[in-house]
């Protein structure tokens, strides 16, 4: 019997293709309010039915169910789900036929969605917003393109898809991650420009699209002209431009704490804390059981009576019949997207 509580702020991972009895009274705590699964949780289809179905099952209301697939190299179940291209491509086919585009992204947004959805999960940490300078070492084919209008017009597309299919979206990395070479996994990224700079390009897609983003995910990027602490512990940069300038008013996840960038804030209750002090809604806890447990454990925030709904309206809704997983919409798409790709391997 699912256990009835509300959502907290906090998203953890687990280990495995099932949930061990330590999982799942890590996930029963109160300060959890979702999970994130990475490919080690991905087996095949049926299992990651019934991993979603056990997690589902724990509480009520449901725990969000999140993952980072993108398509590309950034796509976490393979065998058994279709090959999205890189957003990247996408980009290149604008320069070709913008028309053929669009259709080709909003066709990825459909068949990215309709398949985590129809297996249990709520939400894709998708799509990047941030524009392709050809420096940084993470984002690279992530992007759309290096123009703002083409990554907006692109992006649109794929949010039409997922939406079509039943899933909301997050756009990432706010305020912009492209322009700085460092992999904030490993390193702390500096991006010097000043804030017009910023504005002109990199910025353009979120204020665009802030209206249509479920969810937006700060990037672990320090823009010292503008503010000395990095984006997603920066209140200036969550609350005075995200939230006051850009009017968003979804859920601001942060990325990993536990990623090397993320450090400067102290331990993990401090950067949970900081986090959540600058405007994140959710802090993002991954690969670290341990600080997880910590986190738990030492971390007693405030909880917004409001925070539950906000990530209820999170949860998938069944797709559309005419673009659900087998119907000739869905198909279509497929064929589509493997025509762009070349060679890729179906279910």
């Amino acid at each position: 019997m699912s256990v009835a509580m509300p959502l907290g702020p906090v998203m953890l991972d687990v280990a495995g293709h099932r949930l061990t009895d330590e999982e799942r009274a890590r996930l029963c705590h109160p300060l959890v309010g979702g999970v994130i699964l990475f490919a080690r949780n991905y087996a095949d289809p049926a299992q990651l039915s019934a991993l979603t179905a056990e997690i589902r099952a724990l509480r009520s209301p449901a725990l969000l169910i999140t993952v980072d697939h993108e398509g590309g190299r950034v796509q976490r179940f393979r065998t058994g789900f279709s090959a999205v291209p890189a957003m990247g491509v996408l980009g290149r086919a604008w320069d070709a036929d913008p028309d053929t585009a669009r259709a080709l992204a909003r066709d990825a947004g459909r068949v990215l969605a309709s398949e985590l959805v129809a297996h249990g999960v709520d939400l894709s940490y998708a799509p990047v917003l941030d524009l392709d300078y050809g420096v940084s070492r993470v984002i690279g084919d992530r992007a759309f393109h290096a123009d703002p209008e083409v990554t907006v017009a692109l992006a649109s597309a794929l949010i039409d898809g997922m939406a079509d299919a039943g899933m909301g979206c997050v756009g990432k990395h706010f305020p912009g991650h492209g322009f700085v070479e460092a992999d904030s996994h490993v390193d702390m990224p500096r991006d010097a420009r000043d804030l017009a700079a910023i504005e002109a390009q990199d910025m353009k897609p979120f204020r665009q699209l802030a209206g249509r983003l479920a969810g937006i995910m700060p990037a672990h990027v320090i823009y010292p002209a503008v503010d000395a602490r990095p984006a997603g512990f920066s209140s200036f940069w969550l609350q005075t431009v995200l939230r006051g300038q850009l009017g968003f008013t979804g859920v601001i996840f942060s990325d990993d704490l536990t990623m090397e960038a993320a450090t400067e804030a102290g331990d993990i209750v401090a950067r949970a804390e900081d986090a959540r002090a600058a405007g994140c809604d959710m802090v993002l806890v991954c690969n670290r059981p341990d600080l997880a447990e910590m986190l738990l454990a030492r971390w007693q925030p405030p909880v917004p009576a409001e925070l539950t709904e906000r990530l209820c309206a999170l949860h998938a809704r069944c797709a559309d019949d005419a673009v659900r997983v087998g119907s000739a919409a869905y198909e279509h798409a497929r064929q589509q997207l493997a025509a762009l790709a070349g060679s890729v391997r179906f279910a």
